[in-house]
């Protein structure tokens, strides 16, 4: 049986940025497991110019649950004004999902 799982895709300017996010999504048990993908080149339009950046691009995986925090978070760390936040729901393979679900839920503390 399948397990349904969050990929929370963003970009960021430099290294330093890309740890800072990933440690605090994962201290925060937000997230089970942060992707770093490699270096790209992004282009856009951004205020009425053409521009390019060299960037980071991370791959978040959290449970469904815990989703919305984890843009949050990562809408507060983020180093830019206006970052790149895309997310989408993925079925995992039941072992996965079943994993990422167990690495996001928090303590209780009774």
């Amino acid at each position: 049986m399948s397990v349904n799982v969050t990929l929370i895709l963003t970009t960021v300017p430099d290294a330093e940025s890309a740890q800072k996010l990933a440690s605090a999504a994962l201290s925060t048990r937000l997230a089970a497991c942060v992707t770093q993908l490699g270096s790209v080149r992004s282009n856009y339009h951004w205020q009425g110019k053409l521009e390019s950046a060299d960037e980071i691009q991370l791959l978040f995986k959290t449970s469904v649950a815990r989703a919305l925090e984890l843009e949050q978070l990562i809408q507060t760390l983020h180093p830019y004004d206006t970052p790149e936040i895309l997310s989408w729901q993925a079925t995992a393979s039941a072992g996965y999902g079943q994993w990422v679900n167990a690495e996001t839920q928090r303590s209780l503390h009774v």
